[in-house]
């Protein structure tokens, strides 16, 4: 786990993470969501729906962003302020998401920092892009032992 401080940040500064997003994680999605819709969790209702086939819920898309910012890029103690997500693809169950999480912006009079968001499937297909704004760090965080 890492964290760069406000100070050290640079625009272009960049870390990606790879998931490939399995039925358990769906199903667990839908638990903790409350979103049982059927296009995610009914095989044979989804096969009727424009997709063909189950997809992942879209803030499961969303989430997978999470781990790298909040342990890689800014890292540790990193608050998120706001988000924004265009779903541009489905995800299905068995995709393997590439995340990549960019420096877009920074206000270090705010301790703000707009990060540009991709999401990419294992054909290079772009399935989502976005931003998030977030507080990072002011100093390096360290984990106590």
């Amino acid at each position: 786990m890492n964290s760069v401080p406000i100070d050290q940040l640079k625009v272009g500064d960049a870390a990606e993470s790879r998931k490939t997003v399995s039925e358990t994680d769906v199903y667990l999605f839908a638990g903790i969501s409350g979103d049982f819709n059927p296009m995610h969790v009914d095989h044979e209702y989804a096969k009727t729906t424009p997709f063909g086939a189950r997809v992942a819920h879209g803030p499961l898309t969303l989430a997978l962003c999470a781990g790298i910012l909040g342990t890689e890029l800014p890292g540790l103690g990193t608050v998120a302020v706001s988000n924004y997500i265009e779903y541009q693809r489905p995800v299905f169950i068995g995709d393997t998401i590439t995340v990549r999480v960019e420096v877009g912006a920074l206000e270090p009079e705010r301790n703000r920092a707009t990060m540009a968001i991709t999401w990419r499937n294992q054909d290079g297909d772009q399935v989502a892009e976005g931003a998030m704004v977030v507080k990072p760090p002011r100093e390096v965080v360290t984990l106590g032992t």
